[in-house]
C-alpha cells in the first residue's frame, strides 16, 4: 500500500466526503474518487459505505485506521527531517497567526524578511484555527498560550499589553461605573482582558460582539462603544484614543513555536532572526 493512497483514505475519513478530501489535499473531486476506488480494489475490501450523509467507515476501514495514521506519522516525520536539512534560502515558509497578529505585528516583519530573502515564498494562515506543526500545516506559529507538545521548540517573544479605547470625539466613561456606555466584546470565549473590561465598567451594556479584533477596533472608531484591544492594534487605528485609567487590563505573553525537526531549516532561522530584530517595537 502506497503512502499516496493512504493519504487519500485518511482525508476521506476526516472530511467524510470526496469534496472535502479533495479540498484538503488540493486536488480534484474525481481524482479522489478514482484513487479511493483503486485502493479498495487493490486490497480487496470496501473501506467506506456511501450514504446520503457522506462516507461512513466499514469494519474493514476501521481496522486499518491505526496503521494508516502510523504510516502518516512516519511520512510526515521524514518530510520534516528532510525539510530541516535544506540549507538554501529559497522555498516556502508557512506562518500561522491570528488575524490581528498577522495584520499589525507580522506585516512589518514580513516586509523586511521578503526584501532580504526574495526567493522565499511566504504564506500567512490567519484565523482562530490552530494549524498543526507536526503535520506541517504550518512551519511556524504564533499564539497567546504556550505550546503543549514536547516536539515543539518554543520561545516567549514579548509581553502583550492591552489598552481601553474609545472614539476620539467620545467623552470619557466613568471608571468603576460605565452608566450610559456600551461595550464591544468578543462573541465567545473567555479573555482576561475582556473580563477586566466588564468588571471595570459594570453598568455599561455590551452591544456588539465579534471574535475579530480588527472589527472591534473599527466599530470603536465608529463610536459604537468601548473596546479593549492589544495596544499594537489600538495604537495603529486612526480615530480612536486610549483611556488613561487607574489600572490596566491584564497583559499576556505571546509565544512562537516550530517543530524541532525544522530547527536547522535556514529560511526558518532567517525568519526567526527577523522576528527578533522587531520584537522590541511590538509592546508600545
Amino acid at each position: 500500500m502506497e503512502w499516496s493512497d493512504v493519504r487519500i483514505f485518511l482525508a476521506v475519513v476526516r472530511s467524510g466526503t470526496l469534496g472535502g478530501a479533495a479540498r484538503a489535499l488540493q486536488t480534484s473531486h474525481p481524482t479522489v474518487g478514482r484513487r479511493l476506488r483503486a485502493l479498495e480494489q487493490a486490497i480487496g475490501h470496501t473501506l467506506f459505505q456511501r450514504t446520503a450523509d457522506g462516507f461512513v467507515l466499514t469494519d474493514e476501514g476501521h481496522g486499518i485506521i491505526a496503521m494508516a495514521e502510523q504510516m502518516e506519522a512516519g511520512a510526515l516525520a521524514m518530510e520534516r527531517r528532510l525539510a530541516g536539512q535544506e540549507q538554501d534560502l529559497k522555498g516556502s515558509l508557512r506562518i500561522s497567526a491570528t488575524d490581528w497578529f498577522g495584520a499589525y505585528v507580522l506585516s512589518p516583519i514580513l516586509g523586511d524578511f521578503s526584501n532580504a530573502y526574495p526567493n522565499v515564498d511566504v504564506e500567512i494562515l490567519t484565523g482562530t484555527r490552530r494549524f498543526s506543526l507536526a503535520q506541517r500545516e504550518a512551519d511556524v506559529a504564533f499564539r497567546g498560550v504556550p505550546f503543549d507538545t514536547a516536539d515543539i521548540v518554543q520561545r516567549r517573544i514579548f509581553r502583550l499589553e492591552y489598552g481601553v479605547y474609545i472614539a476620539e470625539e467620545a467623552p470619557d466613561p466613568k471608571y468603576g461605573d460605565g452608566t450610559g456606555c456600551r461595550l464591544i466584546i468578543p462573541s465567545k470565549g473567555h479573555f482576561p482582558d475582556v473580563a477586566w473590561l466588564i468588571e471595570s465598567f459594570p453598568k455599561a451594556k455590551p452591544v456588539l460582539r465579534s471574535n475579530n479584533r480588527n472589527v472591534q477596533g473599527r466599530m470603536c472608531r465608529q463610536g459604537v462603544g468601548i473596546a479593549v484591544l492589544p495596544r499594537v492594534v489600538g495604537n495603529q487605528i486612526p480615530g480612536v484614543r486610549r483611556l488613561e485609567l487607574p489600572t490596566s487590563p491584564p497583559a499576556r505573553d505571546m509565544w512562537m513555536g516550530y517543530h524541532r525537526d525544522l530547527r536547522r531549516l535556514q529560511r526558518l532561522r532567517a525568519f526567526i532572526s527577523t522576528v527578533s530584530d522587531h520584537i522590541g517595537n511590538t509592546t508600545a
